[in-house]
């Protein structure tokens, strides 16, 4: 491999590792709601919020990502994230209350927001443009590494506090299992911000601060000599239409001819997330442990899922530029529906029965001999278990131990279960999951694209936000059935949609899609005002 192309791949494994943490901080906090949730006494509502606070200033992250990385620099701000990671892993592990560990993943949102947005854009602005897809994809793929890993870490953890080494039970993995699965980002993070000191400027935003012979050294690194001019004179070509243009402000984006591809984004923004995909991500071994399969299996499920994910996603890049953008929409929504469906119908066949195994396992603060009138007796849902608890033990008592209550009762087919999350995770991850982002950039024209991403992009963490704060208070008065039946009707929605109105953009440049686009939508308008007149 010749030396340039060695150091930008070694540079885009640096800054990648962003995405890396991104992805780790994101679904690391799906192995611990399990044991913050007696610790702090959280109900269902507080577990959500522990979950989904780290989206809720990634929002807030994503917005100021732009203007500050132009103020201050890529690599600057990539360095801030990483001090950032670190004070979240480390405040998280050694939050002492429930208020003190939402302020550290509120902390954390932040560097997720600065990651997403960042990261890519400075691979994007180093690379030399034949490699540039390929880098640039790279992010894509840390962040579904993260996920993976933080579900492999989980699960090791959770072994080490059941091991009777000696230096597991000094170390305290089986007391302090959860800190030790949130504070581990620690070391991910020294290492981005220390691999951040050999990253250079990005040569874009030295053109941006007049710093033209800096910018060229920084080319010369990853490009032939022979090309530097050409880069250069684009990157200036490129300033000097940028500075020219007025800003663009958030009216522009609702002007009548954009109301189809801005229809298209916000609509595909929505139903990337209310289909449910954080709920599977985020809460994989509170799912699992609802089959009533235990907790050291559900994390290991949980590790399937991260894979599914992860080997989805790289067919998905693989295969997005050859069959289509609209083709692996269809496909995997249809996927996504399907799966839903088999889930809906596996919750919804369990039945529930108390036996003595399970009535031994339940906690001192539940009433065993009052249960002693339920044992025996099946229940065919859950709807019907949970009420025949509330008459026997009282509504707080069924409240604070409903999952403890349900798993140790419920009867299912497990693989049927396992099948449906797999199969949807894959769906997801093989179609809407890559596919939503590389269709905003093609989708919106050039004058508005970057606040066009930045509004659909606010509008898909919004709706992310929602769906991962109330799961929980979901599976507790819905039940698991009525969940999954919801994300799968709205899964059919999306499907209808992306069938009769997304367009397809492989193929296109950019300019070609502009004029196709907004040209629709500007015809379409014009027939509507013949008719009227």
């Amino acid at each position: 491999m010749p030396q340039q192309k060695r150091e930008i791949v070694l540079i885009t494994i640096i800054v990648a590792l962003g995405g890396f943490l991104l992805g780790f901080d994101a679904s690391v906090i799906s192995g611990v709601v399990k044991f913050i949730e007696p610790e702090f006494n959280l109900s269902k509502i507080e577990l959500g919020w522990a979950v989904s606070s780290i989206t809720l200033t990634a929002a807030l992250g994503t917005l100021v990502a732009g203007p500050l990385s132009d103020r201050l620099g890529r690599r600057r701000l990539l360095t801030y994230a990483s001090v950032l990671f670190t004070i979240s892993a480390l405040g998280s592990a050694l939050a002492p209350t429930f208020f003190w560990l939402i302020v550290a993943r509120l902390i954390g949102g932040l560097a997720v927001g600065v990651a997403l947005i960042i990261a890519p854009v400075y691979i994007a602005e180093v690379a030399p443009p034949r490699y540039r897809g390929l880098l640039v994809s790279f992010n894509q793929l840390n962040i579904v590494i993260g996920i993976s890993i933080a579900f492999f870490t989980n699960y090791l953890i959770l072994q080490f506090g059941q091991s009777d080494a000696g230096w597991a039970q000094a170390l305290g993995f089986g007391k302090w299992n959860w800190r030790w699965m949130l504070g581990l980002e620690t070391l991910p993070a020294i290492f981005y911000f220390l691999g951040l000191f050999f990253v250079p400027r990005s040569p874009r935003w030295l053109m941006m601060m007049n710093r033209e012979e800096e910018a060229r050294k920084v080319m010369r690194r990853f490009s032939p000599e022979e090309g530097i001019a050409e880069q250069v004179n684009e990157v200036k070509a490129s300033l000097a239409e940028s500075r020219k243009r007025k800003p663009v402000s958030l009216n522009d984006l609702f002007a009548p001819e954009l109301r189809f591809v801005l229809t298209v984004g916000l609509v595909v923004a929505v139903f990337q997330q209310i289909t449910g995909i954080n709920s599977v991500l985020f809460y994989a071994p509170m799912i699992f442990e609802q089959t009533g399969i235990g907790t050291d299996s559900s994390f290991v499920q949980a590790i399937l899922v991260g894979l599914t994910n992860l080997v989805a996603t790289v067919v998905a890049m693989a295969t997005i530029d050859r069959l289509g953008r609209k083709p692996l929409l269809i496909v995997g929504m249809a996927g996504m529906a399907l799966c839903l469906f088999v889930l809906t119908f596996g919750f919804y066949s369990a039945t529930y029965t108390i036996r003595d195994e399970a009535l031994a396992s339940y906690p001192a603060e539940v009433d065993r001999t009052a249960l002693e009138t339920l044992k025996g007796q099946q229940f065919e849902s859950e709807g019907a278990f949970k009420l025949a608890l509330t008459n026997t033990l009282g509504e707080k008592t069924v409240e604070q131990f409903t999952t403890t209550l349900v798993n140790g009762a419920i009867s299912l087919n497990t693989l049927v279960i396992l099948l449906g999350i797999l199969g949807f995770v894959a769906a997801y991850a093989g179609s809407i999951g890559p596919v939503m982002w590389v269709l905003f950039s093609e989708l919106f024209p050039n004058r508005v694209r970057g606040l066009a991403i930045s509004f659909v992009g606010l509008v898909n963490l919004s709706i992310a936000f929602g769906i991962q704060l109330i799961f929980p208070w979901e599976l507790a008065r819905l039940g698991s059935g009525t969940t999954f039946l919801i994300y799968a009707l709205f899964a059919v929605l999306g499907l209808l949609f992306i069938v009769t109105k997304v367009p397809e953009t492989k193929g296109k440049t950019l300019e070609e899609l502009e004029a196709l686009l907004v040209k629709r939508d500007v015809e379409l308008t014009t027939t509507k005002t013949s008719a009227r007149l």
